[in-house]
């Protein structure tokens, strides 16, 4: 299968290097030409785990965005929400009926990518998927050389418009093997991100020690007992407004991601303590650009609160959080976040949401 993968982060570095090892053949793009020359020059991407450490090579390697995804099976977009809309009008040009573009995560960036194609005028008959995290635990530790701590075992996966579910997530399987977990459709999906319920407590009940220490692990000195009772109240407000919508379970609460005995969770058994075990995420933070605050929070978690109060379930942690989080960088996010109100959704009727989750743009 031919498979582009989009962008030059953590997630985009993994995905290229592991679907290559799954056996496919993958075309890197990567924006920036100068940030690219190390992975071009190797000619793939260096890859750490618990295997040890291998150089992976690449079918191509890119910054013609064209050459990477025409005629791609599948494009792998790893990349932040806050760069969906322009990464899809830079794609808009290049696309063709019967390619499917998956988002991990994707804070329903499905129907923000295909409201942007849709305005630039492509026509192609795409399908748009996004799932609850990235399918790796990872993090860069050199210009060309990705360490993956672990990887997703469960992936819930939506599909946007829904009636290309079945043909979107056979593409979408053959790269994740026996991972891909399907979910209603893309709203389920992005209800199912667990990055605006993880990362929101964690910055905000830490800002004071992210500030003022160089380097601060929110994963673990950062997740105290106290936090965690947030954590776990704010998934609770997520799972209400799935069930509000009619979602069915497993809604993959967050409390198994940190249970040994609990049901097995996207990245599997005991997958925080490993994170935390590898040192990788004691870094810098910086609150007003970190993607935590612009993806997680403003994005993400005004998104779930934006649903809850659509569908009138009550959401005071989130809305709590998502204020505050507007406040630290001196931001009002309900008008420059992510949320129905600003994606102009909030005004349908639950009958027509269906509709325009089942049939797209």
């Amino acid at each position: 299968m031919q498979v582009a993968v989009i962008g030059g982060g953590n997630g985009s570095f993994a995905a290229a290097a592991d679907i290559t090892l799954r056996g496919h053949s993958v075309r890197f793009w990567r924006r920036d030409a100068v940030a690219l020359e190390p992975t071009r020059t190797a000619g793939g991407i260096e890859l750490k785990d618990f295997e040890g450490t291998k150089m992976v090579p690449l079918s191509m390697i890119t910054d013609d965005l064209g050459a990477a995804v025409s005629g791609a099976d599948l494009i792998v977009a790893p990349i932040p929400a806050f760069g969906q809309e322009e990464l899809a009008k830079a794609l808009a040009p290049h696309l063709s009926d019967g390619q499917v573009i998956y988002l991990p995560p994707g804070t329903f960036g499905s129907y923000v990518m295909m409201k942007a194609v849709r305005a630039a005028g492509s026509t192609a008959d795409v399908a748009i998927a996004e799932t609850g995290t990235l399918p790796w635990l990872c993090r860069k530790h050199g210009e060309n050389l990705i360490a993956i701590t672990t990887r997703a075992t469960r992936l819930p996966t939506g599909v946007f418009p829904a009636r290309h579910t079945d043909r979107a997530l056979e593409i979408i399987s053959a790269a994740f093997p026996g991972a891909i977990e399907p979910v209603e459709d893309a709203l389920s999906g992005a209800l199912m991100n667990a990055g605006p319920i993880i990362h929101p407590p964690l910055i905000v009940m830490n800002a004071g020690p992210i500030e003022h220490f160089d380097h601060w692990d929110i994963h673990n000195e950062g997740t105290q007992p106290t936090i965690r009772r947030v954590t776990t109240a704010l998934d609770g407000e997520r799972i209400a407004v799935r069930d509000a919508l009619g979602y069915a379970a497993p809604h993959f609460p967050l409390a198994d991601h940190y249970s040994a005995d609990g049901d097995e969770w996207m990245y599997g058994a005991l997958a925080h303590d490993k994170l935390t075990d590898s040192g990788d995420w004691r870094e810098h933070l910086d609150l007003m650009t970190h993607r935590y605050m612009r993806e997680d929070l403003a994005l993400g978690l005004g998104f779930i609160v934006s649903v809850g109060r659509w569908i009138g379930t009550s959401t005071p942690v989130a809305a709590g959080l998502f204020a505050i989080g507007g406040a630290m960088v001196g931001e009002d996010f309900a008008t420059t976040g992510r949320t129905l109100e600003t994606l102009g959704l909030a005004g349908l009727s639950q009958s027509a949401m269906a509709d325009l989750l089942r049939e797209g743009i």
